[in-house]
This record gives C-alpha cells, structure tokens and sequence, in this order.
C-alpha cells in the first residue's frame, strides 16, 4: 500500500476536527496545538502548566462522600482523572475534548470527575473506607498512561477505564456506551462493532512496514521462550488512526532501530486469517482480537518471550510515547517497575 494517511479520513473524524473551529478557545496557541495534535505527531513534553476545566469536583478525595453527592445531584456517578504535567495527552483532553461544549454538558450532567496526580501524594479514601495515596492508587489502578478515566457507577463498581487519549468522537462513543448503560451487558468492542456503519472495510490493503514479519501467523511459545518479544498491531482497512501510526510513530529511524528488536506482526482484525496465538490456541484474527478485547485500531499488544502480555497500547499514540515505549520493554523495564509511569520517571527516558 502506497502510504497517503490523509487519504481515507473518515468523516466523523473530519467533522469532529472542523467542529473544533468553531469552538471557543483560548488562543491561537490553543489552535495551533489542537492542529498539530490532531494531524501531526508532536506528542512531546508541553512546558506550559496544564489547566483542569473549573467544573472539576472540588474535592476531599474520600470517594465515598463524592458519590453520594453525584447520586444527590441525580448523576449516574463519578470518574477518577489521573494525569500528570508535562503530559501531551493530558492537555489535548483538557484542550480539545473538554472544549468543545456539547462533550462537557454530557460529561457534567452524568458524572463528577475528581482529578489526581499520579505523583501525588494525597490520601484518597475509597469505597469500602481503606486510605491510598494518589501515587499508589494509579499503581494498583494500572495507569500506564496518562490521561486515565475510571467511571465508576452508583454502586461504586467500575463502569469503564480510558487509559490514554481518546479522539473527540471515540470519547463520545464511550460516554454513551457509559451513560446509556451499555457496559452492563456488552463489551465496548461489541458497542462498537453495532455501529452504524460497523467499522469494517473491505477495500485496500493494510499498511506495510519493512520490518513486518510474514508468513503464517504461528505464534505459540509453549515450547520455549522466543529469543525476541513480540509486537502484534491489530488493524483494520481504511483507517486514518492506522495510517498516521505507520508515518512517523513507525517510520522514525529511531523506531525503526527499536523495532529490530522484536517480533513484529500485524493483523486484520476483522480477518478470518488462521493463528496460533502465543498460548496455543488455534482461532482466527477477528477470534483472537475479540477474546483479547480489541476495541481501539490499531492497537498493539506487546507480548514476552513466553507469550505473556506485557502491556498494551489501545488508545492515540505518537511518536514520544510510542518509542518510550519500546525502550520501556527492551531494556526490562516491565519487569523492574510496577507501571510504564515509574520507569520513565526513573529513567527520564522522555525528558
């Protein structure tokens, strides 16, 4: 496939940029990020301070109290921000998602959200009354990446997780999926595949990379470790997300010197393509990414030499974070750090 990743932008993406335009923001330096954002890769360090909207919970950080609240307010409940400063994403869902008035009226009228810090050291008080601090409250809650939402019903049982930055329009699909009660009886991949129409395509190749591997998709390791781990891109056809991950995040010549250090492989996640997958099991690609809870294209799963999932990216990813990444798991680092988080702080890999 001859690599053009304007060329099959869809239309909702195409509207949700261009409705961005008309929406009130602050500067032109708002605009100009939204824009380099959105259609470029700049996903480094920001060095201004990232604002949360005011309409964010002041809050006492014991979860408790705050759900009881939002249930008095007749809210279906409250969401747990965990971000941090510096973070490109985080201000992309502050300044993009959360300025466009239709997506915060939806958000303040169905949930409270309560930001922390993922280095924070504030004592949240949870639901069954045991106190955490923010810093270890994302470690248990698994926040690789930041921005992370975790809504939480009226219950107070977990409603859905966002880890990573969600597009205007994915964003919105997933809070109705929240809202609308959806969560309670299907998965948000099969939300998704309900839509209309289906994100299935059925014209034009996948998008190549040199150092993809081919050839039958035998991927077992209950043999024996591999000698190298392994990277699996799920994707499907005409896919502007797909696209823009195969330019820059891909195709960067440190990347590319990264990704010699695995097993690289790429599927049709919609495929009736036969694999057998890093446990065994023999099943097709559209089998596989549904038992693995595909939801996000592309999404790529990274596994061990003996076929464990060492972590996953399943949401908006460029350039910094995806060879953040990538060192992140050849130097070991999963295997020395609870999260993503605490080996790039360790070892300032991306500042």
């Amino acid at each position: 496939m001859r690599l053009n990743f304007r060329k099959f932008i869809p239309v909702f993406l195409v509207l949700a940029f261009h409705a961005t335009s008309s929406a009130s923001i602050a500067n032109d330096q708002d605009v100009s990020f939204e824009e380099d954002f959105e259609l470029g890769f700049n996903d480094a360090p920001v060095s201004r301070e990232i604002v949360h909207p005011e309409w964010f919970k002041d809050s006492f950080l014991d979860l408790r109290e705050d759900l009881q609240d939002a249930i008095s307010n007749k809210k279906q409940g409250i969401a747990l921000y965990f971000g941090q400063q510096h973070c490109a994403y985080c201000k992309a869902l502050m300044e993009i998602n959360f300025n466009k008035p239709d997506i915060v009226e939806y958000v303040r009228e169905n949930y409270d959200i309560i930001s922390l810090d993922i280095w924070g050291s504030r004592t949240v008080t949870l639901f069954d009354g045991t106190e955490i601090t923010e810093r270890d409250l994302a470690i248990q809650e698994n926040t690789n990446f930041t921005p992370s939402l975790i809504f939480f019903d009226e219950t107070g049982k977990v409603a859905y997780k966002m880890r990573g930055y969600y597009k205007p329009y994915r964003f919105q699909a997933m809070m109705k999926y929240i809202v609308e009660d959806f969560y309670k009886t299907e998965s948000f991949r099969e939300y998704l595949e309900r839509a209309d129409p289906p994100p299935r395509f059925t014209i034009d190749d996948l998008n190549e990379h040199e150092q993809l591997l081919k050839g039958p998709m035998m991927l077992d390791r209950r043999a024996g470790p591999s000698r190298k781990p392994l990277a699996v891109i799920f994707e499907q056809h005409q896919c502007h997300a797909c696209d823009q991950l195969h330019s820059e995040p891909l195709n960067n010549d440190e990347t590319k010197q990264l990704l010699k250090g695995f097993e690289l492989r790429q599927l049709d996640a919609w495929s009736d393509t036969p694999v057998i997958t890093p446990h065994g099991d023999k099943i097709t690609a559209t089998e596989w990414a549904k038992k693995l809870n595909i939801h996000y294209m592309p999404t790529t799963v990274f596994f061990d030499e003996q076929g464990e999932e060492i972590i996953r990216i399943d949401s908006v990813v460029k350039l910094y974070r995806m060879r953040s990444i990538l060192s992140f798991i050849l130097s070991n680092g999963y295997k020395n750090f609870a999260t993503f988080q605490q080996w790039r702080r360790y070892t300032s890999a991306d500042r």
